[in-house]
């Protein structure tokens, strides 16, 4: 029996889909609760714009719910850089940033990039866990790159190669 309800209310996967214009208030929404320093709707609005953003969205109920999370990286020939990945607090530790992340990469791939790379709060362990999994490493640091009240932190630049 609490295997058949167990099923039941199993959680029901969101899906990644690429992002679209329209879903600029919903990224700066999930950016301002996710990271310090909100970026407005309008600044998504022209990320997305941009010819060389590369955007997913990971939507509840099948693809018609709420934005869950997203990725977004700006491409420039056989680069990519991945300048955001954002997750509502709900759907953290439940695969969907590995999901979103996965079919972000086959996207870039398949679009011809092959090295991307990004920059991660050395104190963020999750984030990093994340990236680890993903195959990326270490390629780099910046000092003092993340402001914060308890002091500064050391940004890590990570790299992953996709041509292989």
């Amino acid at each position: 029996m609490i295997g058949k309800l167990a099923r039941l209310f199993k959680r029901a996967e969101p899906a990644i889909l690429d992002a679209k214009p329209g879903d600029a208030s919903a990224l700066a929404a999930l950016h301002r609760i996710s990271f310090r320093h909100g970026w407005s709707e309008t600044e998504f609005e022209r990320l997305l714009a941009d010819r060389g953003a590369i955007a997913h969205v990971a939507r509840a109920s099948g693809g018609r719910g709420p934005v869950l999370g997203f990725v977004l990286s700006h491409r420039v020939d056989f680069e990519a850089e991945i300048l955001l990945v954002a997750l509502a607090p709900s759907e953290r530790g439940h695969g969907t940033a590995t999901k979103l992340l996965a079919k972000h990469l086959a996207r870039l791939a398949a679009a011809g990039v092959r090295r991307v790379f990004l920059e991660v709060d050395e104190g963020n362990r999750a984030a990093r866990k994340l990236y680890a999994r993903a195959g990326f490493e270490e390629v780099g640091r910046r000092a003092g790159y993340y402001r914060k009240p308890e002091g500064n932190a050391a940004a890590l630049v990570l790299g992953r190669d996709l041509s292989a």
